[in-house]
């Protein structure tokens, strides 16, 4: 049975159910972590936390509803067409948005940010 948050933040919503799960298990993949759940978004750990999958949101334009946002946290900026956001909220900390609107989205490039983002938060076992 999944957690009661999960439920209650993909209630109705199936195609972002399934593109979580699909994020999901690749993080998995990489070694030990801890996921945490709330009504808003999903946290993946390592020591510390390095990847969120959240809903888009009204005030994110262009965001399909169908779709999931994917952020990952890396020590420098990546320049890609599928980011649509990088922000620094502290030095030598940078956040990447990537729009997940279908399992075909998950490939090896968003892989390879995974595993980075992995590895710095203090993940073991790649």
């Amino acid at each position: 049975m999944p957690p009661d948050w999960e439920e209650r933040l993909f209630d109705g919503r199936p195609t972002p159910l399934r593109l979580y799960r699909a994020i999901r298990q690749r993080l998995e993949t990489f070694g030990p972590l801890t996921v945490r759940g709330t009504d808003t978004q999903v946290s993946f750990r390592a020591r510390r936390a390095f990847a969120w999958v959240w809903l888009p949101q009204r005030w994110a334009e262009g965001r399909p509803a169908d779709s999931v946002t994917l952020t990952f946290s890396l020590d420098a900026p990546l320049d890609d067409r599928r980011i649509v956001q990088v922000v620094e909220p502290r030095p030598g900390h940078w956040t990447h948005h990537v729009v997940i609107e279908d399992e075909s989205d998950l490939d090896g490039a968003v892989d390879d940010w995974l595993q980075q983002a992995y590895r710095l938060a203090g993940g073991v076992g790649l």
